[in-house]
């Protein structure tokens, strides 16, 4: 386990994932990510999604291989259990501190095979006395050997499910949580696909805590958001939304995302967004 904390007070938990089921695709995870008042923000296998793991980078298909866990869509048998998931193994930490680690992680087949090496950046930056902001740095290195491509259950003919790249679980609350995204766009029918840098959800806990997350991709490339909030709260921008993404042999796919993770209900959600945005 590596903490990250700010001040000397621990506001998210690293996990290698080791110890893992196999059927939930083992990976390193964030859980608990908790608000500056303590208030935890992620869930870890909820009876609804065992496979959802607080926050991290999981994939339904990379080339057949499943790094999100649970069971697979195929077209012609819909979603079944099948023997296809690999794992997400640490290989070397790069740079750690109490406000930052660097890693480098192997993703590999169930033979073995490593498919793409990773290197990641998980950062806490202080905001202001109610919120901090997690910045992630993933960069993706195909290491097969050959083409890959990376694909999610809608690229297998179930249409908007193109879930798959960071993606954050939420606990469920009372109720669900309301969402918000930039230029007057709320509910999860207008913000799900939609192609726009942050959307917010702003939920509270069965003990009535409040908070607020704010999911910002950084960066010239926008992915459209995988996002849930009536049946389950998640969040993450998504790889393959509607067609498979190709990842020839030997490049690299980055993205980074920073989220902000508050106490209460934050009312002015574009000048926050612009906050996370500024910071250095």
């Amino acid at each position: 386990m590596v903490n990250l904390s700010l001040d000397g007070t621990t506001v998210a938990v690293h996990r290698d994932g080791s110890d893992l089921d196999p059927l939930l695709s083992p990976r390193p995870f964030l859980h608990p990510v908790t608000t500056p008042a303590g208030t935890t923000v992620t869930e870890l296998e909820p009876d609804d999604h065992r496979h959802h793991l607080g926050f991290g980078v999981a994939v339904p298909d990379v080339s057949g291989t499943s790094f999100w866990g649970g069971r697979t869509f195929t077209p012609d048998r819909g979603s079944v259990l099948l023997d296809n998931h690999g794992r997400q193994r640490h290989v070397r930490t790069l740079d750690r501190a109490s406000d930052h680690h660097t890693a480098v992680l192997s993703w590999t087949a169930p033979d073995g095979r490593e498919l793409i090496a990773e290197e990641r950046t998980l950062r806490a930056l202080p905001l202001d006395e109610d919120t901090w902001v997690l910045d992630v740095r993933t960069v993706l290195r195909n290491t097969s050997g050959g083409d890959l491509s990376i694909g999610s259950p809608a690229t297998n003919g179930r249409p908007g499910a193109g879930y798959g790249g960071l993606f954050w679980r939420a606990p469920l609350g009372p109720r669900p949580p309301a969402v918000t995204g930039p230029d007057g766009l709320t509910g999860e029918e207008s913000l799900h696909g939609a192609r726009v840098p942050w959307l917010a959800l702003a939920g509270s806990t069965a003990e009535g805590a409040a908070w607020t997350l704010l999911l910002h991709q950084i960066g010239a490339h926008v992915d459209p958001w995988f996002l849930r909030s009536n049946q389950y709260p998640g969040a993450g921008p998504a790889l393959a939304w509607d067609r498979r993404l190709p990842v020839p042999a030997d490049t690299t796919l980055e993205r980074r995302l920073r989220v902000a993770v508050g106490d209460g209900h934050r009312r002015d959600l574009p000048g926050l967004a612009e906050a996370v945005t500024d910071l250095p």
